[in-house]
């Protein structure tokens, strides 16, 4: 029988830091996950999962339980997340040359009729992702918590240490910017 979380971190704790590798293996493949929302090469990916798990090795100590494990672990991946938009923002914009054919039509579709837009996914798909990576660190974060994770409002803020009304005025914030950026590259068509 495999030891639990809870035995795990008693034994690192005890100078057993062999034990930590047990753990790594255990939550590798949803902090993998979590970070390649966020970024987009594979390298960077690695980079945010290293980072993850040293910090959690590094402030074992300051575990609780509390809560599970994986929840203390899951809102470092979130936060290292967050700070990884933050020191890699990009404040380059998305022309409407840089879309290719299919998403510009895709685009003007949705511009004609929004409603009527359930066809090619996949050009919608690589039009939000490009849409993405103009917003803010903390408009990519909570949009991808929010719209893509599917999370809650009060989860995001325990995830995030925002308050609720700050996790709302920020979604709400983000949801503008991306309309935004979007009357832009539909505007662009047409000049």
């Amino acid at each position: 029988m495999e030891p639990s979380d809870t035995e795990l971190i008693a034994a690192v704790r005890k100078g057993e830091v062999e034990k930590f590798e047990t753990l790594i293996t255990r939550y590798q493949p949803r902090v993998f996950a979590t970070a390649r929302r966020y970024a987009r090469r594979e390298d960077e990916v690695q980079d945010i999962v290293q980072e993850v798990f040293i910090k959690a090795f590094q402030k074992l100590d300051s575990f609780r339980a509390e809560a599970p494990f994986e929840h203390w672990l899951m809102r470092m991946a979130v936060r290292t997340c967050y700070d990884f938009l933050r020191s890699h923002q990009r404040n380059r914009e998305t022309t409407l040359t840089d879309l290719s054919d299919l998403e510009v039509d895709w685009l003007e579709r949705f511009a004609a009729g929004p409603e009527d837009n359930s066809k090619n996914t996949d050009a919608a798909r690589t039009l939000v992702e490009r849409v993405m990576a103009q917003l803010s660190p903390e408009a990519r974060l909570v949009i991808t918590l929010l719209e893509i994770e599917d999370r809650s409002v009060k989860e995001i803020a325990r995830l995030t240490g925002w308050s609720v009304p700050l996790v709302k005025v920020r979604a709400f914030r983000a949801r503008a910017q991306m309309k935004k950026i979007l009357e832009t590259l539909t505007q662009e068509k047409y000049l």
